[in-house]
């Protein structure tokens, strides 16, 4: 069984989330795109979008993973 950290979940949810990098979001638009993305398709299925696009345009997706690893460190509500 996989276990995933909630950071790499924030990072797929960013990826699947129809925020775009041009647009530089903030904190305050990452967060509730975020948790959009998690509602619409669930941490697997924002895990899986993630994958298609790395089969069908690989150039452009690991562009769009790193930056949604640097946007997934926006602060969380506990």
């Amino acid at each position: 069984m996989a276990y995933l950290n909630a950071g790499a979940v924030r990072a797929d949810a960013v990826f699947a989330s129809d925020l775009q990098r041009r647009d530089e979001p903030s904190a305050g638009q990452v967060q509730p795109a975020v948790f959009a993305a998690i509602w619409a398709f669930g941490s697997p299925g924002c895990a899986g979008r993630g994958a298609q696009e790395f089969g069908v345009h690989p150039e452009t997706a690991v562009i769009r993973m790193r930056w949604a690893r640097r946007e997934r460190g926006v602060t969380w509500p506990r």
